[in-house]
């Protein structure tokens, strides 16, 4: 934005009037512009134990103690933790590689829905799994407006 011309007159200009006239100008020309907001992209690549890979169970767990007595939902606890939660952080698993005991999830997901997850990832997975973001792209995330 260029300011062209401009004159003070003593009657009607005052440092309130030039600032009005800033803001009005700014504004009008930024929603002119469609902003978007800009967000990085990360490559995420997850490595945890085959038994953590996916179940019918989502993560967070909806199993609380007081749901029922049923001893078998103690098996259930992490199962879908890996793949369930890369789904519900908006994260898209591009590969994904399975072996004897663990297996690697490589997903692109953004930056800002990653916050936690590696500490949630750890909780879930019982302290066996891993993971490591490096950064891809910077794409928009969203409009403003």
């Amino acid at each position: 934005m260029v300011l062209h011309d401009g004159a003070f007159r003593a009657v009607d200009s005052s440092e309130l009037a030039f600032r009005l006239a800033a803001i009005g100008t700014f504004r009008e020309a930024f929603l002119k512009t469609k902003p978007v907001i800009l967000g990085p992209i990360m490559t995420m690549e997850v490595v945890a134990p085959v038994e953590f890979q996916s179940a019918s169970f989502p993560f967070p767990f909806s199993f609380s103690p007081s749901c029922c007595s049923c001893a078998e939902h103690e098996h259930v606890y992490g199962e879908g933790a890996v793949t369930g939660e890369l789904n519900a952080r908006h994260g898209a698993i591009i590969d994904s590689d399975v072996r004897k005991d663990e297996f690697k999830a490589v997903a692109e997901v953004a930056l800002n829905d990653m916050f936690g997850y590696s500490s949630q990832l750890r909780g879930a997975t019982q302290g066996k799994g891993e993971c490591s973001m490096e950064y891809k792209v910077t794409l928009s995330i969203k409009s403003v407006f």
